[in-house]
């Protein structure tokens, strides 16, 4: 039923986190696009014909958003934490019918809301309050429109996912909510006191680690 989509890197300033992900791997994310609900935008780096890296950030030149931006950005402890580094903040997984995954997927976040992109637009799941299920360890849930995956159209600059771990005091349960609806190898779930994410990507420069 689930599908990993994209794993993202989140900033206060976009171009520290593009500058971040630079020097981790090697290459710039081109340039994504705004997202006028959320008040944010993001560079979008493609990992597979249906997998991504994004980097999303506040779009300071945008009108303030009319409710809590999504991947708790509008929260303080977010907002410090980033202060010091950009970092990856959470992954998200796709499905093809997003009322019935919230319904069936304990943990879940919801609602399923409608955001866009330019003339793309897609449901996903983010609470009223913006906030992240686990510290963003438990995915976001995301439906595509039909027709070819968005990362499809990105620029193919020669990366790949290898692995994803996911690190966090709960993360027996994270798994444990997921087992039957998501199965991928490259995806990992590691116990640690500290919730953090470590991934690592394949580019013409060799592997790379981005955390």
């Amino acid at each position: 039923m689930l599908h990993l989509d994209h794993i993202t890197v989140a900033a206060n300033d976009i171009a520290e986190g593009v500058a971040y992900v630079e020097k981790a791997l090697g290459i710039a994310p081109p340039a994504g696009g705004a997202h006028p609900l959320m008040g944010t935008h993001n560079h979008l780096l493609r990992l597979s014909d249906t997998t991504f890296l994004e980097v999303i950030a506040p779009n300071l030149q945008a009108p303030a958003p009319t409710r809590p931006r999504w991947f708790a950005m509008d929260d303080a402890r977010t907002q410090a934490t980033l202060a010091s580094s950009p970092r990856l903040m959470t992954w998200v997984v796709s499905t093809s019918d997003i009322k019935s995954a919230l319904a069936k997927i304990p943990q879940a976040a919801r609602p399923a809301i409608t955001v866009t992109r330019g003339h793309l637009e897609w449901l996903i799941s983010v609470p009223p309050d913006g906030s992240m299920p686990f510290d963003g360890a438990f995915p976001t849930v995301i439906e595509w429109p039909a027709g070819p995956h968005p990362a499809s159209r990105m620029a193919d600059l020669g990366c790949s996912l290898v692995a994803f771990e996911i690190r966090h005091p709960d993360a027996d349960t994270i798994k444990s909510s997921l087992a039957g609806f998501l199965d991928d190898p490259r995806i990992r779930f590691s116990h640690d006191p500290a919730p953090s994410f470590r991934a690592v990507i394949r580019t013409p420069r060799g592997d790379r680690e981005l955390i």
